[in-house]
């Protein structure tokens, strides 16, 4: 899930990421993040706040369909 807070004004766009217990022991959380991270730094984003929350599913999925995913929630 992204949320986003679109503000043109802004120097350019700010990403936090959540990745809840749920996704397992630190080691799996970390390399979601580190995956979700490269994927959103590949991505072309708009200025503003985003926030970036990792479900257990994330952990799962092979990266190229984790980056479609991503794709496809960033709004445009």
């Amino acid at each position: 899930m992204i949320t986003a807070l679109l503000d043109p004004r802004a120097p350019g766009p700010r990403v936090a990421y959540a990745v809840n217990r749920s996704v397992g022991v630190a080691v799996h959380r970390n390399r979601v993040r580190r995956r979700l991270r490269a994927i959103v730094r590949a991505t072309e984003l708009a200025p503003g706040a985003y926030l970036v929350a990792a479900s257990a599913a994330a952990a799962a999925i092979p990266y190229d369909e984790l980056a479609a995913h991503v794709r496809q929630a960033v709004p445009r």
